[in-house]
């Protein structure tokens, strides 16, 4: 029985921390841990790195992957839990015993090819240190899903063009979003195994999977509300009651932002006082921290919600203070019996502004949006994030959907007299 634990190996300081049998945990300084096994192979003491600590397995639970790594050999696994690194060493002692060089019979392991499966998980180990938790996970969990049941057992060198085809076919109509995910991440497990020296053959070519698929339907968008039918579904749903959840649809409509950015939105981003909403680049699609200019209407919903004092945190807290989930918004469309996206009042938004404010040009709009604008000459060139046309732009956007003749948000208004906040 080895002297560590689970716990143990969590905590460790940094140093050399012996388990028994010549395996170590080495932890450095900077808090990185690593599994060490010395061992003696013609009389000479030798030290074999054999991957970095997994805490407890915590990696295979995030991305539920405990039984495909079940399925991989133990030398092909780099991030190994302490279970996981007592298993390699014990494999490594067994041959040094056997008179072979373990770390050539290691290495020979690893330039074998592996299966698509076993490529996936090096290659998720390998790759996801520069992504996001989110974009790892779903990265992992469409090819566990779509791809490892056909593609799971074959070698990644004879993975061509039917192979692909085999695993988008059953997606590629019915999901065609997902498909067009799926075939890219399945590109690149299969460019990361010919990097790795696994496969000597070109990728599959595109124009050869897309001609063993059958055409797509065309369109793709999130459903969108047609615009001029906005501004009565913003009014019904202000005379409900309302929930965080409603609260936060309102001012995704009003400030035709992305769900998501909605539901991070804290009081400490926004300046009711200048009509300003600032988000961070960690908030954004395309993490680049970006301002909304706040139009009177969106002002005077905010003012709305709480108490000056109580202006902290979250601005649309869930339960508990929780954030809101991603369906909470797509909630309160499924009760209005609506079939469209919450992500559709941003098209809505983009085509009342081309059809009612041609005088703006599209750039303005599509800033609005925080969408990239121009070529990488112009973003070079171009100095100004264009506010105060955005402003005027987001006026008209709350007077649209909020009329009054005094160009104020009546209706606003008088849901603070009338209507009493609810949690989600």
């Amino acid at each position: 029985m080895g002297r560590l634990t689970s716990v143990g190996v969590r905590n460790a300081k940094a140093g050399r921390h012996v388990d028994g049998q010549g395996l170590c945990l080495v932890v450095k300084p900077s808090g990185a841990r690593t599994w060490v096994l010395r061992i003696q192979v013609n009389g000479k003491r030798r030290d074999i790195g054999l991957g970095t600590a997994d805490i407890d397995g915590a990696g295979r639970r995030a991305f539920g992957t405990e039984n495909i790594l079940e399925e991989t050999s133990i030398m092909l696994r780099k991030s190994l839990t302490l279970a996981d690194a007592r298993e390699k060493a014990a494999a490594l002692r067994k041959l040094a015993k056997a008179g072979l060089d373990p770390i050539a019979e290691r290495d020979r392991e690893r330039r074998d090819v592996p299966t698509f499966a076993e490529a996936l998980i090096i290659a998720h180990e390998a790759l996801s240190h520069g992504w996001t938790k989110k974009s790892a996970k779903a990265f992992l969990a469409s090819l566990l899903e779509h791809a490892n049941p056909k593609l799971g057992r074959a070698k990644v060198d004879i993975i061509g063009s039917k192979e692909v085809v085999s695993v988008l076919q059953p997606i590629w109509t019915s999901k065609p979003v997902m498909a067009g995910k799926v075939n890219g991440r399945i590109m690149q497990v299969l460019a990361f195994a010919k990097a790795q020296g696994w496969r000597t053959d070109p990728l599959p070519d595109p124009r050869e999977i897309r001609s063993g698929l059958p055409r797509q339907p065309r369109g793709g968008n999130f459903a969108a509300m047609p615009y001029a039918k906005v501004p009565e579904f913003f009014a019904n749903q202000l005379a409900k009651e309302q929930t965080a959840s409603r609260r936060a649809l309102l001012f995704t409509i009003l400030t035709a932002a992305r769900s998501g950015e909605v539901r991070q939105a804290t009081w400490e981003q926004v300046d009711l006082e200048s009509g300003s909403w600032a988000r961070p680049a960690d908030m954004m699609k395309m993490k680049n921290a970006h301002v909304i200019t706040l139009s009177s209407a969106a002002v005077t919903f905010l003012s709305c919600i709480a108490p000056e004092g109580e202006r902290r945190g979250l601005i649309f807290p869930g339960l508990n203070g929780t954030l809101l989930s991603d369906m909470s918004l797509t909630k309160i469309m499924r009760l209005a019996d609506l079939t469209e996206t919450v992500h559709g009042f941003r098209s809505a938004f983009r085509d009342w502004a081309a059809e009612q404010m041609p005088i703006i040009p599209a750039m303005v709009a599509e800033m609005a949006l925080a969408h990239r604008v121009g070529t990488a000459t112009e973003q070079a060139y171009l100095r100004t994030d264009l506010r105060d046309m955005r402003r005027n732009l987001m006026e008209a956007w709350g007077r649209f959907l909020s009329p009054s003749p005094s160009g104020a948000t009546e209706n606003v208004l008088h849901m603070s007299a009338n209507k009493r906040f609810v949690s989600a």
